[in-house]
Formats: structure tokens, sequence, C-alpha cells
């Protein structure tokens, strides 16, 4: 079949760069689908779904009367990434978290980015996911974050954009794997001598990463995940990583602390834990040292924790790395950490904790993103642009009262990809998030998790708002080019600030 398809007449489109006329990178994909007649495509869409259905591979929307578990969307197009540009993508993630990791541990630490002035004290200070109860604690390797999801977009000049770090819980690997497993059964013919790159060796690398991490003087580490329950959103999430990893999925119940150390309840009597691959909000990980009305941690958990017997991955407190107010400064943490410049740049981000970049969003609301500094899934957004005058008046009045609460930035012009939206192929807005393993080494998966706003003319491609996925194809083929790198996300805030 041909594609009867057109990008849309703005932004940048990941597969063609016309009418017609794919990109170098998605060439050999396009000419493949010539040998598939519409019809074979929608069967096989179908046949996608249905396997979704079947293997029950679902996820959990709060708050909705209909019933809260669907099965995970699934677009059957894929995103074609040139292996030359993600190998820059891969050296920029690796650079990102690594500095991440090391200004978590100094926070925690001998704050000398606060005490050199490099970053505000009271952006610090006022962060809501500072635990004051871990300073002058280092984890086992130093590591503090050993699971990074790292969203990243493109604008509509090419540009790559970081849009935010996620370091406490990161979710969404597994549909990664599975939407991987999905092309190979429903389009072998497509994906065969493709050179695409494995994904299927994640879980191994996962338990690496945490077993590399386990206290000293362990010689054979027994690691488990920790899940909240069947009620958690990232329930299938949590069971499908347990088993590819083939280690116990345990409740706070299943877990319990003696003499300062964790062991497990098993059949044959106790075992002991020394790495907890937690699901778990920090808020909820032990009633004894932080919530005391948690149901779902294990009481005595962090004493362990903090005697050094026991890792947890990722580390209480290394959310302050991912609050939104603080992601305005990772370059330059980066810079004050590495002496380099950052290889991805941020968005241009206004900070409303700032008097001056707060008075810039106030009297911009119309054409700005307002975000929460700590809400996720797309939930507290203002998008501007979109917004009613009342909407924008609330926010302002928000943004007034606790100014440290919010961020702001530019709408971007998110890339689009192909995308079959019932039995025809049209644009829709994509983001990604790669995952980064940071152990004795740093490991970055090949691609990621691409989410698709299946709304026509939608930004928003969280699952809980509406969003699917598609799989990620990062090809091995370094030769081909590499997308166009404008000006960096620092020199644009400057210009606009100016």
């Amino acid at each position: 079949m041909t594609i009867d398809y057109a990008p849309a007449g703005t932004g940048y489109d990941e597969m063609f760069e016309a009418a017609g006329t794919p990109r170098r990178s998605s060439v050999n994909f396009v000419d493949r689908l010539a040998s598939f007649t519409p019809q074979d495509l929608i069967q096989r869409q179908q046949r996608a779904e249905q396997t979704l259905h079947t293997l029950g591979i679902t996820f959990t929307v709060y708050g909705e009367d209909e019933g809260t578990e669907r099965i995970w969307p699934f677009d059957l197009l894929p995103r074609i990434i040139a292996g030359q540009e993600w190998a820059r993508i891969e050296q920029g993630l690796k650079q990102r978290v690594h500095a991440l990791n090391l200004f978590i541990q100094d926070i925690y630490n001998e704050q000398r980015i606060i005490k050199d002035g490099t970053l505000p004290a009271e952006l610090i200070h006022s962060c809501a996911s500072l635990r004051p109860q871990l300073i002058g604690f280092r984890p086992p390797q130093d590591v503090w974050c050993h699971i990074s999801g790292v969203d990243l977009v493109r604008d509509g000049d090419g540009t790559i954009y970081v849009l935010e770090d996620n370091l406490r819980c990161p979710s969404g690997v597994s549909y990664v794997l599975e939407n991987r497993e999905l092309m190979k059964r429903t389009f072998p013919q497509v994906f065969e001598g493709m050179s695409v790159s494995p994904v299927e060796d994640y879980p191994e690398q996962l338990l690496d990463t945490l077993l590399s991490c386990a206290p000293a003087g362990v010689d054979l580490p027994c690691a488990v995940l920790l899940t909240p329950g069947i009620y958690n959103s990232a329930y299938f999430e949590h069971t499908y990583l347990a088993q590819q990893m083939g280690i116990q999925l345990v409740q706070g119940s299943d877990l319990l602390v003696r003499d300062n150390r964790v062991f497990m309840r098993t059949t044959h009597g106790l075992q002991r834990v020394d790495v907890i691959y937690r699901r778990i909000d920090d808020d909820f990980l032990d009633p004894t040292f932080f919530r005391p009305d948690s149901t779902l941690g294990v009481a005595g958990l962090m004493e362990a924790y903090l005697s050094g017997n026991v890792t947890l991955a990722n580390a209480p407190g290394c959310g302050v790395a991912d609050d939104k107010a603080i992601y305005a400064y990772v370059p330059d943490i980066i810079r004050y950490y590495l002496a380099e410049d950052a290889i991805l740049s941020n968005v241009p981000t206004f900070v409303c904790a700032d008097s001056v970049q707060r008075d810039h969003v106030l009297s911009n609301l119309d054409k700005l993103v307002v975000k929460p500094t700590n809400e996720s899934g797309g939930y507290g957004i203002l998008m501007g642009p979109m917004a009613s005058q009342a909407e924008r008046d609330r926010c302002a009045d928000a943004v007034r009262t606790n100014p440290r609460n919010y961020i702001a930035q530019p709408l971007l012009q998110l890339s689009t990809v192909p995308t079959l939206i019932g039995d025809q192929v049209h644009p829709r807005h994509v983001d990604l998030r790669p995952f980064v393993l940071s152990g004795k080494d740093i490991y970055v998966m090949p691609g990621g998790l691409t989410r698709v706003a299946l709304r026509a003319g939608s930004m928003v491609v969280n699952s809980s708002q509406g969003g699917g996925s598609k799989d990620t194809w990062v090809l091995r083929d370094r030769s081909l080019r590499t997308a166009p790198h404008i000006a960096t996300a620092e020199q644009k805030q400057s210009q606009t600030l100016r």
C-alpha cells in the first residue's frame, strides 16, 4: 500500500519530510508497507488489540465511574529514530542522570552547590520532596536514582528537548517491552531485517543494576519488587518486571524487619532481603518514619536502610532532583558537577518563585503552559493558549498564592508520527520516555516509550488523559543523518526575558 498521509501543516513529522517523501531513516519501512493493503493494516491493528486483551495488558485510570482498568492503547505504526541521532541522545541522557545523582548526593551531604551560590538555598529547602531525615546519608555505590525515565520532546524546528525528569518511581517500561513483542507478532515481515536495536535485555540489565548496588559484604544478594498492590495503576508493570527478572513480587505485609535487617516471609521460613525495588512513594514506605497511617510499607524499613543493611531503589529523597523548579537549573547542575555544557537542552522554563520570571508568566498566561512543580500524569496543567479567561484567572490566583508551586513553559509544537485512527492514517503528536539505569555503570535502553496523543490536535500524551503508545525503533545504522540542532533552550529563554 501507499500511505495516504499528509504531515501536519506546521511542525516536524518524525517519518515524513513532506507528503510522499519519507525521511531517510523511514524509507525502508515505508517501502515495506507497499506490500500491504489498507485492510491488512487494519486487521493487524485489530489483532494487536485482541492480543492485548487476551494477555490482560492493562493500566488504571483513577476517578472514572465506568471502571478504571483499561486495555493498553497501542498503535501499530512505529516511531523510527536514526542510530546517529540516538547516539547523541544516549550520551546526553547519561550525562544528565550522572549529574543528577551527584546533585542528590551533594544535597544530602556537603551541599556545596548551595554554599557556592549556584542554586538558591530557598529553592532546595522549600522542595516538597526533600527528606531532611536523610541528611548525612550515603547509599551503596553512592547511587540514589537507579531507574530514571527522562521525557523528551521534539519541537517544530527539529530540536530535541528534555521536558522533565522522572526519578522517583518512573513507570512505563513494561509497555515498551510488550509493544516490541506485539510488533514482532503482528508485523514480522516489516520488522525483520530492519536492524532495530533490541530492548529485550532490559529486565536482565535492571536486575544487574539492582544487584550491583547491594549492601557491601553480601555475596549472593536477594532482590524483591515491592508493590502497593493490585489497585495501583502500574500493577501490571510490577508483576511483569518481577516475573521477567525472576524475583519475588511482595507487598509490605510480606516483609518484616528484625535487628535492622529485612526479611521476606516464605513457605520455608524467613529469607534475608538485600535489595528492594520499591514502587511505593516515599511517604508510604515506613509508618514509623514517614506517614504513620500507611498500611503499604514496612515498619522499621528506614532504620534498616539507614544502617546500610538493605538497598532501596530508587532511594528515598531522590525526588528533590525531579521537582520541576529544580529542573530549570539542570543545565547549571551539569556544568557545576561535570564542567560540561548540557548535551540535551531543557525546554525554556520560567520559575514562578523568582519574582521577575513570575511577572513574565502572569503577563503571558495566554501563551504559556503552567505546571505544578510536583504533579505528574498530566494533572493540574494549564494549557494557556487553549484555556478560557476564567481558567487563566484561576491559575493566576494560584500562582500568586503559592508561586513556589509553579513553573511555566512555552507551548511547544510537538512532533508528529503517522498513526492509524479508525481506517485512516493521521498525524498525531508524540513524546518519548527513555529509561536509564544507574549502578556501577549507566545503561540506556535504546528508544523507550513513545506516547501518542490519540485525539486530533491534542498535545497531552499521558495514557491517563487519553493517550496511547507506539513501538520505538532505534536503527543501528549510524550513517543516517541527524536532526538539525538549533539554538539552545537557555539562549531562547534569555532572549525572551530581554
